[in-house]
């Protein structure tokens, strides 16, 4: 059963705009390495939230992707200066319907 993830971050004052520059150009393509996919994503109404979609094949697989994922090189090298950008997130796990 396919799966995802609402994610929703608060992003500190002022820095949308490195926050988006980092996510577009180095997040996706380590996230798509590592086994995910973003199928979209957006900035709400007051410029304060990063609402994403991660998704993946099946439920099962998001421990394997995560740890792939948090165990890169370029993460471990860059896990500080990405959380700097986050005041709050929060995960919604989803599955697919069938529909």
């Amino acid at each position: 059963m396919a799966a995802a993830h609402l994610r929703i971050y608060t992003i500190n004052k002022g820095q949308m705009d490195s926050w988006l520059d980092l996510f577009h150009s180095k997040l996706i393509p380590v996230l798509h390495e590592a086994g995910f996919g973003v199928s979209s994503s957006w900035v709400n109404d007051l410029g304060t939230q990063f609402i994403w979609i991660r998704t993946c094949d099946q439920l099962e697989d998001i421990p394997k992707l995560e740890e792939k994922f948090y165990g890169s090189d370029w993460w471990q090298a860059n896990v500080d200066y990405v959380r700097s950008h986050v005041a709050h997130r929060e995960i919604v796990v989803m599955t697919s319907t069938g529909d």
